[in-house]
């Protein structure tokens, strides 16, 4: 049985730092099985989120159809000012285009979150507000999220990390939300009690 992981985060910079640690979570979700897609940088560009609109960009649609055939989720955001960035937060506000669906806005998904920023009290408090703001989403944050000080550790466009402990931690959260998406495919995950995958 084959389970989605989408991946949203990254800045406006193609190749951030913050891009280049969601691809490395979602290795972590690849090595256990699941299909991933990145949607960062031009792909989270949105118009400003508006329920009333009629109409979205196409964009928009593909970020709303993505996360709605979702198994699980992993989000990256960069720490600006203390918080979420809005690149990542406008994107996270279309959840709300879920709200009718049979499994609304992320409910019943596991959802893995990361947060890079220049320093540790911006890391903490952006990774704070993500898992916040997942359950607002009515999504399962996963046990183990990540605050990643991106003035003492960097990534490469290789995949690489230069701390092999950030780099365990961050594919072990891809893991999580792969193993709980795959727990709960195959019916073996009560909607109340995930069953999360030891370490």
């Amino acid at each position: 049985m084959t389970v989605t992981v989408v991946g949203i985060g990254g800045s406006l910079r193609a190749d951030s730092q913050s891009e280049r640690a969601l691809r490395l979570a979602l290795a972590g979700a690849a090595e256990a099985g699941a299909k991933t897609t990145v949607l960062s940088g031009a792909d989270i560009v949105l118009p400003f989120y508006d329920p009333t609109l009629p109409e979205r960009s196409d964009t928009a649609r593909r970020l709303i159809e993505e996360l709605r055939e979702a198994d699980g989720v992993v989000l990256v955001s960069p720490g600006y000012h203390g918080t979420v960035s809005g690149l990542v937060k406008n994107a996270l506000d279309y959840v709300e285009d879920l709200r009718a669906d049979e499994r609304p806005y992320l409910d019943g998904r596991a959802v893995g979150c990361v947060a890079t920023a220049s320093g540790w009290q911006a890391s903490v408090t952006t990774l704070t507000a993500l898992r916040s703001i997942v359950h607002a989403l009515r999504g399962w944050p996963t046990p183990l999220g990540a605050s990643v000080n991106s003035a003492e550790v960097t990534f490469d466009g290789a995949g690489g990390c230069s701390d092999p402990k950030v780099a365990s931690t961050l594919r072990r959260i891809g893991l999580q939300v792969a193993e709980f998406a795959l727990s709960a495919s195959s019916g073996h995950a009560a909607r109340s009690t995930p069953r999360w995958p030891t370490a």
